[in-house]
């Protein structure tokens, strides 16, 4: 086979990976792919392999690393792998380090032909004999025939763990089990989990039918295989796809690298599962155990789980705030404040007026603003049961408007819709029931118990709530408006893209939905300090790395270059690489000048219809002179803090910068 068409070849093999550092390392593997015209960019390829990073350990675990990722950047799936005498830090569950490291790069929009391949690859690295070979290998060719498939691994297959007892159904019959492994990318994680679950099954004496929800593409499991199965296994780092095909059936649901790591022991708890389900047979609604349906892998992160069902919600309602708040902007400045007073367009409408164009406008964007909340509601209970909560969570979140309980109303019925239809999901009922359950039962019941809810005990009091909050973000002036813009501020700075940080910005844009027409609503100004300060920490240390390049590193320099877009973009994330590299000089920099912007935004009174947009949107800012000069001081505050504080360090820290950098350069 020529190189061109191969996942690998002796070139993007390091069999002396030197770096100790896992950076460096990836750096060194990355820098192979360039060289061999696999990656166009190398700064932006690796920004894409710490974001991936970022979401998850890749360490699996057994001495085996695998950074990956989906990137624009690559011009065809492949990978470079590195040996490393001394071990790298992947986080891996057992504590090992890392001396097999496999860099997988895979571009966006790859063919599921490219993908397969990287599926098949992951699959092949839950194989001892494969990763043994590897270890052993003295050439790089060898070791790209091995990856590539055109060799057969030489190193024997360690002797197989005593066999545990045949997992057995009722009726002595194998235990038949179903399960869906995914993750982020859908390139390594799940594919090694499917193929872990796989052989624990096999070692168990149950049959097991994987469905991978995968870049590869799935095949979606036969309707009649999850019927006859007895227990289901989910490990998923993302929402599984129609889940409430697996309604009734006893479910064992982990993160997918316990699908990785902890085979074994999911077969065994879904072997438990089935069990207690059967023992429990002809119960109406079988309680269902804790162990089975939530298991302590899941409760320890609930936490986690609820932001996750809470910014789903946020993440599709998004685009209705960007489109109804930009219309309704435009609207007014077209037609004037008065437009919100102007009758309806329908039979009304004059080609040839501004002012009919200015109303169809503001109209337009006051109906996409009617559907946030009903939005809001129901993709944070499609978060938690899928696809069988929408219904409610979509109609508790319209019942939250009309009663006037607004987004937080919204937020309360989604979270009642979704866990009010996963328990539903999981009733157990005869087989005549079970075919209208997700069409007739559970939306009828889940829409009838919502309605009462919302209506009749938690409607009213949240409205109540709601209005306090209204009124006093219209009353805000003067300091306590500063204050807030401050404390909004040091949120958006502090993670820049973390919790804290997407608490503020939800803030922002839910209470944008009581905005109505009121052209200075107070939550209009609030979503105008939520933005500026977003923005001023990536400008911040774009201004530094240009004003005082030589307190930076090369990498830094050239990522600076790119946080004056970033940040013009209300990306604050642009600012992550310089707050990973050195925390303790860049946050407290950046959380001074976002304070600052949110303080000065508050004080001049600016306001935001948009929920998103950055300096692009500054036509449909109000007050947009002074915006742009509160952005202009948090940007000089924090590269100038970020400036002494970094010149304070050490100087012969800084001149070992220098000189990296000049080594870098030569070679």
């Amino acid at each position: 086979m020529h190189d061109s068409g191969r996942l690998i070849t002796p070139a993007l093999v390091d069999l002396y990976l030197a770096p100790a550092d896992k950076a460096e390392a990836l750096r060194a593997l990355a820098q192979r792919l360039t060289a061999e015209g696999r990656v166009t960019d190398l700064d932006g390829f690796l920004a894409d392999i710490a974001a991936r990073e970022a979401q998850a350990p890749t360490g699996m675990g057994d001495g085996i690393g695998i950074p990956h990722c989906r990137s624009a950047h690559v011009t065809r799936p492949s990978l470079a792998f590195g040996r490393s005498a001394r071990g790298l830090d992947f986080d891996a569950s057992d504590g090992s380090t890392a001396d097999l490291v496999f860099m997988i790069a895979a571009p966006d929009g790859a063919d599921d032909a490219h993908l397969q391949i990287l599926a098949a690859l992951a699959r092949r690295l839950m194989d001892p004999a494969f990763t043994g070979a590897l270890r052993a290998a003295t050439d790089p060719s060898a070791v790209a025939a091995l990856v590539n498939g055109e060799e057969a691994p030489a190193a024997p297959v360690p002797a197989a763990p005593a066999a545990p007892a045949p997992a057995a159904a009722p009726g002595g019959r194998p235990l038949r089990l179903v399960a869906v492994t995914s993750c982020p990318t859908g390139i390594a994680h799940t594919y090694m989990a499917a193929q872990a679950l796989e052989q624990a099954a096999a070692r168990a004496g149950a049959e097991i039918q994987v469905e991978t929800q995968g870049s590869a593409g799935s095949t979606p499991l036969a309707p009649a295989v999850i019927a006859a199965a007895d227990a289901v296994i989910l490990a998923h780092d993302v929402e599984v796809r129609d889940r409430a095909r697996f309604a009734g059936k006893p479910t064992v649901d982990v993160g997918v690298k316990a699908g990785v790591n902890r085979a074994d022991e999911l077969i065994a708890r879904a072997t438990r599962a089935a069990g207690a389900a059967a023992g429990a047979a002809g119960v109406g609604t079988a309680g269902d155990e804790p162990s089975a349906a939530e298991p302590a892998a899941r409760q320890e992160h609930w936490g986690n789980r609820l932001r996750q069902y809470l910014m789903t919600g946020v993440s599709y309602m998004i685009p209705f705030v960007a489109a109804g708040g930009l219309l309704i902007a435009l609207g007014f400045a077209i037609g004037g404040y008065r437009i919100s007073s102007a009758p309806s367009v329908v039979g009304h409408f004059d080609w040839t007026s501004q002012h009919s164009w200015a109303a169809m406008l503001f109209q337009a964007g006051a109906v996409a603003f009617g559907f946030l909340v009903p939005i809001l509601s129901g993709y944070i209970a499609y978060a938690i049961a899928d696809r069988p909560a929408l219904t409610p969570g979509i109609v508790g979140g319209a019942i939250s408007v009309v009663v006037g309980a607004g987004f937080l109303g919204g937020l309360v019925s989604g979270l009642l819709s979704g866990f009010l239809v996963l328990w539903m999901v999981r009733w157990r009922v005869p087989k005549a029931v079970a075919g209208i359950m997700p069409v007739v039962v559970i939306p009828l019941v889940s829409v009838a118990v919502i309605d009462f809810l919302m209506f009749v005990v938690v409607g009213s009091p949240i409205a109540s709530v709601m209005s306090g909050l209204t009124d006093w973000l219209n009353s805000l002036s003067g300091t306590n408006a500063i204050l807030l813009g401050v404390l909004l501020g040091a949120m958006m700075a502090f993670d820049m893209g973390g919790p804290l940080n997407k608490v503020a910005y939800t803030f922002a844009a839910g209470a944008l939905t009581t905005a109505g027409s009121t052209p200075d609503a107070g939550s209009l100004k609030v979503m105008a300090a939520v933005m500026a300060a977003g923005m001023t920490p990536p400008l911040g240390m774009a201004l530094a790395t240009t004003v005082r390049g030589r307190l930076f590193t090369r990498e830094e320099r050239e990522n600076g270059k790119a946080a004056w877009v970033l940040g013009a973009s209300f990306i604050t994330e642009g600012a992550i690489p310089f707050a990973a590299a050195d925390p303790l000089r860049v946050i407290p920099a950046a959380m001074a000048g976002s304070m600052t912007t949110g303080g000065l935004v508050m004080a001049f009174g600016s306001t935001l219809r948009a929920p998103h947009g950055g300096i692009w949107v500054l036509p449909l800012i109000g007050n947009p002179l002074l915006y742009v000069l509160a952005i202009a001081v948090g940007t000089v505050i924090t590269a100038a803090l970020v400036t002494v504080l970094k010149g304070l360090r050490r100087p012969d820290a800084a001149a070992g910068a220098d000189r990296t950098d000049q080594v870098a350069a030569a070679v």
